[in-house]
């Protein structure tokens, strides 16, 4: 436990700016939903029109002037790609801290086992996942609900649960990539975060790439496919479980028998 609070005090500030961040976007694209609704017949025509770019993010599949059509492609943007950049950059940079600060030897030091450290860090980052979700789905529920607009709790639900599934899943890789890495992180971390947001739209645009959504974890998290379908992809969650699993098992193998210095 008190590797786990050191490392939640140490990734606090990050979680606030982020949580804030991602929470206030989010927040504002609710509000701006009752003044647009009246508009977004029309806009729904002219993006169902658009060819590969309306392809490219599901916006063809779905009625913006409904509140679960606009959230699913406007704040599941939000949620989607802010969520992830914050729990690839939580799981990169948690395990190569203590070489890149010059801490390791203070820390190896202590009588505590190798595995008892990845396992506190490993804590503490799903902590801070999971805390942001929650924070961002309270303030996603108070939203609509100030606008005074129904809460669509299924697909409301079904889209939340999804990019947390998301985020552990990248969390999961990137925590076993900090441990082959020994200096800072962050950009390992964005630019896994970055490159599977673009094999999904990829994939959305070209009938040939549809494989690649077994590969990228935003594959299940598609707005359409889950409002339209009204469930998730249980299949590709599985297959994104296996990957967080093999990242984090790949954590302990390389951690415990790693140099450090």
């Amino acid at each position: 436990m008190t590797i786990v609070r050191h490392e939640l005090r140490q990734g606090k500030l990050s979680f606030l700016i982020w949580t804030a961040c991602v929470g206030f976007l989010l927040v504002v694209c609710v509000f701006l939903f009752p003044e647009m609704k009246g508009q977004m017949e029309g806009v729904s025509d002219m993006f169902s029109s658009m060819g590969a770019f309306s392809d490219a993010f599901g916006m063809d599949r779905l009625n913006f002037g409904t509140l679960t059509g606009f959230y699913a492609i406007e704040c599941g943007n939000i949620l989607g790609l802010g969520g992830a950049l914050f729990a690839s950059l939580c799981g990169a940079g948690i395990l190569s801290r203590e070489e890149k600060d010059r801490t390791a030897e203070f820390l190896l030091t202590h009588p505590v086992s190798r595995e008892t450290v990845v396992t506190g860090k490993l804590a503490a980052v799903m902590g801070q996942v999971a805390g942001m979700n929650l924070v961002i789905y309270l303030l996603s529920v108070g939203s609509i609900a100030a606008v005074g607009e129904t809460v669509p709790w299924r697909e409301l639900n079904l889209l939340h649960l999804a990019y947390f599934f998301l985020q552990l899943e990248l969390a999961g890789i990137c925590f076993g990539v900090s441990a082959f890495l020994r200096k800072g992180s962050a950009g390992t971390g964005l630019g896994i975060a970055i490159m599977m947001y673009f094999l999904n739209l990829v994939a959305n645009i070209a009938e040939a790439a549809e494989f690649l959504k077994n590969i990228t974890p935003f594959g299940y998290t598609e707005g359409a496919d889950i409002v339209n379908n009204g469930r998730l992809d249980g299949g590709r969650i599985a297959i994104g479980m296996v990957f967080m699993g093999a990242g984090i098992a790949a954590a302990y193998v390389k951690y415990g028998r790693k140099d450090i210095c």
